[in-house]
């Protein structure tokens, strides 16, 4: 993938043609407004819109937002705006709108140029096949999201000072195993101890989220800015928690008490900041319902229904709630929503299974399910590296998607809150790796739906074109094209009746991290046993 071309123009060009941008990149454009102290506040109280327009027609329109004196300070005057082409061509921008009249109209009639690359694009939920269940991307193409989670990591910090890592070194050895990140925008538990943030009423950094309305330049730009930017040239989501999992401080930041309560201004910045980036997704809140200070599935309703207007593009959206199913009160008639994310750590390939497909249901039909918290490896919840691969293949299965991270060697410590990611440590990572190669090289899994079982109380079962299956086994299917049976255990004597057609059957063991083609040409009906493994996939593909 090309490297990232980000181009700052500070000047009042008139029909200046900037050099050309790669789709889906992200073109950054800085404008010149007043001079603001720390303690003032033009995060809230300055808009600065822009409209952009493709020669075709197409319109889009992007917020700008303060950036103290675009180098990290908090006093300053510059402002930006960052624009993602989506269509090739050349592209104007036709306005620029402000209440502050030092902003109006400048670079208007600024054109850049968009050529192709072979970037993806945003994810977008694919509602023409499997019910919507699965993301697709702006080109078309699928891929299989298997996610780990760093909170606090930002910070660099762990219970004993500095992790020894840092943002891009976490994002680079995270993208090697893993499609998304999840952490909270703030140092959260373990917090820096100079660089936070938001700035309080003097302008001085503060961990304290009820001064959301106040983010700090400094930290934004070296630590989350770093943070998406890395990712996005790696390809990897980047989930941002903005009111935080754990301590107080970070869950303040929706509360916003230190501006009566309105969290607009936070909302309108993060999507202003980072809504043009096609890896960013956006999670509200982190248990939403059950820490403090928790909210209201009216309040949380609110927050998405603000923040959605300044979301140009598509920037999946949804909330984090407690080891529960989905709160229907979260639906709303006009959806603020497009997934829904679930906590629930699971070690069963049944229960991962069918928890996911009951909350698919329970969360409005057409939106992806993501179990955020299926399985956290290490001795904090004792979840051992194949409990972690059996969930995450239950979720495949359950027609969803799953997280994990690392939790050892007790709650609030490990690569899950600090940082400073190893796959030497976090062992199931190289699994999740060739579960997801599997996935994205054999199936085309965005046109299949779980199989659910039937009440059976004995040992063994019949399902779909499965006969004599264990209970606990799974399938997903593209009926009459493609099939998955998930198993964890050995069970012999299997067979598959297969619609008409020639057949090839793969068998993939996750936790061996080996696969094997059991048969290339197979007709009518094939018997086979499924490996002594906690983890394995027989994928039955029709190929004529």
């Amino acid at each position: 993938m090309k490297t990232q071309k980000t181009f700052l123009i500070l000047l009042f060009p008139i029909f200046l043609v900037a050099r050309p941008v790669e789709k889906f990149n992200v073109f950054e454009l800085a404008f010149e407004g007043p001079q603001y102290t720390a303690s003032e506040n033009p995060v809230r109280d300055v808009v600065l819109t822009t409209e952009w327009q493709h020669e075709s027609g197409r319109r889009i329109e992007i917020h700008g937002f303060f950036d103290g004196d675009g180098r990290g300070n908090a006093a300053g005057n510059v402002f930006k705006v960052r624009f993602c082409p989506t269509l090739t061509g050349y592209w104007t921008l036709r306005q620029t709108s402000s209440n502050v009249p030092e902003l109006n109209d400048q670079h208007k009639g600024l054109e850049i140029e968009c050529v192709a690359s072979d970037r993806p694009g945003f994810w977008v939920v694919d509602q023409k096949n499997g019910g919507g269940r699965w993301y697709k991307r702006s080109d078309g193409s699928h891929d299989y999201i298997v996610g780990n989670t760093l909170y606090s990591f930002l910070s660099e910090r762990d219970h004993d000072g500095p992790n020894q890592s840092d943002v891009a070194s976490d994002i680079k050895a995270s993208a090697r195993y893993f499609k998304k990140i999840r952490f909270g925008i703030t140092g959260d538990r373990y917090p820096h101890p100079q660089v936070k943030p938001f700035l309080d009423f003097e302008g001085n950094p503060t961990d304290d989220g009820d001064f959301s309305h106040r983010p700090n330049p400094r930290w934004f730009q070296d630590r989350v800015d770093v943070a998406v930017q890395t990712a996005h040239d790696l390809d990897l989501i980047t989930d941002l928690i903005l009111n935080g999992p754990d301590t107080e401080d970070s869950r303040s930041v929706l509360v916003a008490a230190q501006n009566g309560g309105d969290p607009l201004p936070i909302l309108r910045y993060i999507a202003a900041r980072y809504g043009s980036y096609p890896n960013v997704w956006i999670c509200l809140a982190n248990e939403w319902d059950i820490k403090t200070p928790k909210f209201t599935a009216r309040e949380i309703t609110r927050y998405g229904h603000l923040i959605k207007p300044y979301l140009a593009y598509h920037t999946p959206l949804s909330v984090h709630a407690a080891p529960k199913d989905w709160n229907p009160d979260l639906n709303t008639m006009i959806a603020w929503n497009d997934h829904v994310i679930l906590q629930y750590k699971i070690k069963s390939l049944n229960v991962a299974a069918q928890f996911i497909e009951k909350n698919y249901w329970i969360g409005g039909p057409g939106k992806p399910v993501i179990d955020d918290e299926l399985a956290y490896e290490g001795d904090g919840d004792r979840y051992s590296e194949e409990d972690v691969i059996e969930a995450h293949l239950g979720a495949f299965i359950g027609g969803g998607y799953g997280t994990t991270g690392f939790k050892h060697p007790k709650s609030k410590q490990g690569h899950y809150f600090t940082g400073d990611f190893k796959a030497k440590e976090h062992t199931s990572a190289d699994n999740l790796l060739f579960m997801r190669e599997i996935i994205d090289q054999e199936l085309d899994f965005w046109k299949m739906v779980p199989v659910m079982q039937p009440n059976f109380r004995g040992a063994q079962l019949d399902i779909g074109p499965f006969r004599n299956i264990h209970k606990e086994f799974t399938i997903l299917e593209w009926r009459g094209n493609q099939y998955v049976l998930a198993s964890n255990q050995k069970w012999q004597n299997i067979s598959v009746r297969l619609p008409k057609g020639i057949w090839q059957i793969i068998q993939a063991d996750l936790v061996a991290k080996t696969r094997q083609t059991l048969t290339m040409r197979a007709t009518e009906e094939f018997k086979f046993d499924t490996p002594a493994s906690r983890a394995s996939m027989t994928i039955v593909k029709r190929i004529d």
